[in-house]
């Protein structure tokens, strides 16, 4: 058996790893390549290996780092099964399209002002292809042996968002394991990762290789900030992921105002993609802590507001509200609109709730800046900035160690460190070597493993 690693080393995305017998070719994970513009060249790369010509592909979760490069395997012609957990799939079900969507507008904008070197930019897959893409999906519970080939594959429920699997794969009596993205022991949202069985091989994220996570509490946390912000008697602007990070704040909010914590104040949720997937979440409510009786308080309190005439009617909003709303770095989505309308009004408390790369309007709100420059306009930003802690889906190095004993794997573990930059990486590395008898490795981006 050969493993290749395709994505995911020595970088947090375009996770892909590629598992060949003498008969059989599976690809575990088919991520796209994000952030900096040397790593989203590799999308545009010809394809390594002839891997649209793979057997099938065995998806850990719904993250674009980890699924949204499938519509592009589509378009060259794969058309063989995508295995994943059915929440997974309700998931793909909307990130896959919203990607298409956001580079056919982006192609448009490049070519409209002549940013791009080609005549006629175009993009990776539009929405219609991600659309098409969307029938290879296979449903998987978890626990369920299934074959591809002469591989046997099982998915382990891993926390992080719902439907988040561990893959393992089985050959000849070999055991690799696939850890995806590792959830937290005390989310709020999501339950613990199950311990896995053993393997013989594991790959595995590093993504908080080198961090502890805040110990500050994240209920005190938003109490206070909402309740200062009331105090202003302005709007407080969440700028939110739409997956995941979006359904957990509503969750908060609810259960704080119910606990008579914070007042009660219109709270709105004006981005699409998360109120259909607060749906999805709402549907599979067994596979996270909440409860459907709780699901349903959130989706009476929050008022949705899906079209576009609903969010700007946000405007006309007097006294403290909430709105929550797209993208989580502010990087574009329905949140700028509001930035427009909000940012220069003292009373403003804008709260991030997530983190926040280098080089994002995000990032620059919150180290300081005096202005933000929104649709081609500076804005002089008076609202107050506050950030929440401790709500980060993917387990610290620590939380990590422990659910490692918790699976009780042989001292002799091959370990191949993937998805996290070079310094958690190295870090991850070093706390394994001297907490653990693992035999442990960075994984080479390109390198081929011969078991």
């Amino acid at each position: 058996m050969h493993l290749t690693f395709l994505g995911g080393c020595e970088t947090v995305t375009g996770s892909k790893f590629l598992l060949e017998t003498e008969t059989t070719r599976v690809l575990v994970d088919c991520g796209m390549f994000q952030g900096y513009k040397w790593l989203r060249r590799r999308n545009w790369q010809p394809l390594p290996l002839g891997i649209q010509h793979v057997d099938a592909i065995v998806l850990t979760h719904a993250h674009l780092d980890h699924s949204g490069f499938i519509p592009v395997l589509y378009k060259h012609g794969f058309r063989g099964p995508v295995y994943t957990h059915p929440a997974t799939i309700g998931l793909c079900s909307l990130l896959w399209p919203d990607s298409g969507k956001l580079q056919e507008e982006d192609a448009k904008y490049y070519h409209r002002h002549q940013l791009s070197r080609h005549q006629n930019p175009e993009p990776l897959y539009d929405q219609a292809m991600a659309e098409e893409a969307l029938q290879l999906l296979q449903p998987v519970d978890f626990k369920k042996t299934f074959h591809v080939g002469d591989i046997t594959f099982t998915l382990y429920p891993m926390g992080h968002i719902l439907g988040a699997a561990c893959v393992v794969a089985e050959h000849g009596g070999l055991r690799i394991g696939f850890s995806g993205d590792v959830g937290r022991p005390n989310d709020i949202l999501m339950m613990p990762p199950e311990p896995m069985p053993p393997v013989d091989v594991l790959l595995l994220e590093s993504t908080y290789g080198n961090q502890r996570h805040s110990p500050e509490e994240p209920w005190q946390q938003l109490t206070d900030i909402v309740n200062e912000a009331a105090a202003d008697g302005g709007a407080l602007l969440i700028p939110s992921f739409a997956v995941g990070r979006a359904q957990l704040l509503q969750h908060m909010l609810v259960t704080l105002m119910a606990q008579r914590k914070i007042p009660r104040m219109p709270i709105f949720l004006d981005s699409p993609m998360a109120i259909k997937a607060s749906g999805v979440y709402c549907n599979y409510h067994e596979f996270h802590r909440l409860s459907a009786a709780q699901c349903i308080a959130a989706e009476e309190q929050v008022i949705f507001t899906p079209s576009v005439e609903e969010s700007k009617s946000i405007a006309a909003q007097r006294g403290p509200h909430i709105i929550i709303a797209g993208s989580g770095m502010a990087t574009g989505g329905r949140i700028l609109h509001h930035f427009k309308h909000w940012l220069a009004d003292y009373r403003t408390t804008v709260l991030f709730a997530g983190h926040q790369a280098g080089g994002t309007r995000g990032a620059k709100m919150v180290q300081g800046v005096e202005r933000i420059k929104v649709h081609g306009d500076w804005i002089p930003l008076k609202a107050k900035i506050r950030r929440l802690n401790g709500l980060s889906g993917h387990a610290d190095y620590a939380e990590i160690g422990d659910w490692l004993k918790q699976s009780k794997l042989p001292a002799d573990l091959k370990v191949y460190l993937v998805h996290g930059e070079p310094d958690a990486l190295e870090a991850m590395s070093d706390y394994l070597s001297q907490t653990t008898s693992y035999d442990v490795h960075i994984a080479d981006y390109m390198g081929v493993l011969h078991f």
